[in-house]
């Protein structure tokens, strides 16, 4: 069975008459009757019942027919999809951020991103990396930007940039020389409760150094906490890039954690079975740009290490 077949097909169906149909198609009749019962002896039934006007469809040439100018459609359709450029492409890509890097970069992501793709609809969900691993899994969104992405058979994890955890303190706390893990057991915590990324990573540094941890509050928001230990409720571990704003402006402190260094990495997850679109490894690019940048500044540079290497950087 080849498409031309099914496109002759096509056209006999639609003119009801062999004949019509040739005539149509620039052939000769007898070759096209070929074809028709070439097509019949591969299906194993009837396709058309021939009458005193011509033909007519049976139930298996009905079905035959739906399906023939759908497969028709769809290569007429490929061309045009694969020269197709960014600006006249359509399509829908749904993607997930979390809090952080929304605020950093979502706005102008999204607005560079819609003038290369102005035909792609965009959906951005925000949310923590525990729940934007679900979305990923759920296909509810294309791809997630997550913190501490465990290493799961489902998921094709990337990992962007890696930071150091920070124990963020009240403006004018005393300050502190590089705090090690165990110094945290007698510091009043303020985390985020399981399965948390953050939180995973700090009860698995904890326990590997033997350390229990003293975990006052469980808050998931990060701005919420960051207004707790500005009001003296506590102390708590984020990460530098959540709290350099608020440093700057002296609204909070942050000691280093050393001996060893917690430090949280930042991935992009897709799932491993998916199929890679145009739009979804665009947004990627452009993520991936606008985040290096960052890192690459002054400001960042000391503390942030870029981990991406696309495929150009590979040589």
């Amino acid at each position: 069975m080849d498409i031309r077949e099914l496109r002759n097909f096509i056209h006999v169906a639609r003119a009801g008459s062999f004949s019509r149909a040739a005539s149509e198609l620039y052939i000769a009749q007898p070759a096209l009757s070929r074809q028709i019962a070439k097509l019949e002896s591969e299906i194993g039934l009837p396709l058309l019942v021939r009458h005193g006007r011509g033909v007519k469809l049976t139930e298996a040439g009905a079905r035959l027919l739906e399906r023939a100018e759908m497969i028709s459609h769809m290569v007429n359709d490929t061309g045009e999809h694969v020269r197709a450029s960014a600006s006249t492409e359509r399509g829908y890509l749904s993607v997930g951020l979390p809090p952080t890097i929304g605020s950093l970069i979502g706005a102008s992501l999204i607005r560079d991103f819609r003038e290369q793709w102005p035909g792609v609809l965009l959906h951005l969900r925000e949310g923590l990396s525990s729940s934007l691993q679900e979305w990923v899994l759920d296909k509810r969104v294309d791809l997630a930007v997550v913190y501490n992405q465990p290493l799961l058979e489902a998921f094709d994890v990337r990992p962007l940039f890696s930071e150091p955890m920070v124990l963020v303190a009240p403006p004018g706390s005393n300050a502190r020389p590089a705090l090690q893990i165990r110094d945290l057991a007698s510091i009043p915590l303020i985390l985020p409760g399981l399965p948390h990324s953050n939180r995973r990573l700090i009860e698995h540094a904890a326990i590997q150094h033997g350390v229990r941890l003293r975990v006052e509050l469980e808050v998931d928001s990060v701005a919420l906490t960051k207004q707790l230990v500005k009001s003296g409720a506590g102390y708590s571990l984020l990460t530098f890039v959540a709290v350099k704003n608020e440093v700057d402006r002296g609204e909070l402190m942050a000691h280093e954690i050393a001996r060893p260094a917690i430090r949280s990495t930042v991935a992009i997850t897709t799932l491993r079975e998916g199929q890679a679109s145009r739009q979804r490894e665009a947004w990627i690019n452009l993520l991936c740009e606008k985040l290096r940048e960052l890192t690459e500044s002054e400001e960042w540079r000391s503390e942030v290490t870029w981990l991406y290497q696309q495929a150009s950087d590979l040589g």
